[in-house]
């Protein structure tokens, strides 16, 4: 059995966790989220919070999906309760990002702009050259952080690009850098 779900998941104050019909509803301040869970998995109110078990006579392969459901479910929370952020730099001579009311709009070198929708519950931000991606829901706010960062993944041998605030390019030495050597 999964060790996060062995213990009772705490529902801060402020936060609604409500099960309706296949879903579960979480609402806070960041946000309202609706997600279904595995049928495999029960998920019970009790009074030290919510408690996740597997259901009788489930198959082997099921005891994966415990520990999963319990790390969304608290993903959930959190999400509702503070948010999530995605911080993305651009680098490179000519390459800017500009907004368009709520939606961003991607200079990078190419013959025309790349606009970039901002879906719903996801709100963008940007500085110079930083990107920001936020929202209530940790998986769409990294998908949609994914989804700009491959429009022009940052390249090895100069590092320009669009790439995560902080993340390591490691750099491959030219041509003229490995001739001399």
């Amino acid at each position: 059995m999964s060790r996060l779900a062995k213990k009772a998941i705490k529902i801060p104050e402020g936060i609604i966790a409500k099960h309706e019909g296949d879903f579960w509803i979480f609402k806070g301040p960041k946000g309202d989220l609706k997600k279904n869970f595995s049928s495999y998995v029960n998920i019970e109110e009790g009074a030290d919070g919510i408690q996740i078990s597997l259901k009788k006579n489930t198959p082997k392969e099921a005891y994966a999906i415990l520990g999963t459901t319990a790390a969304l479910f608290k993903n959930c929370v959190e999400g509702v309760k503070n948010g999530y952020a995605k911080k993305l730099e651009i680098e490179g001579v000519g390459y800017k990002v500009q907004m368009d009311g709520p939606n961003l709009i991607l200079s990078l070198g190419f013959s025309h702009p790349i606009k970039i929708a901002a879906p719903d519950g996801i709100s963008f931000k940007a500085e110079k050259n930083t990107i920001m991606v936020s929202g209530a829901d940790r998986e769409r706010v990294g998908e949609i952080a994914a989804k700009i960062r491959s429009q022009k993944p940052p390249e090895p041998y100069k590092g320009k690009g669009i790439h995560y605030f902080g993340e390591v390019i490691r750099r491959k030495a030219g041509k003229k850098a490995v001739a001399s050597a």
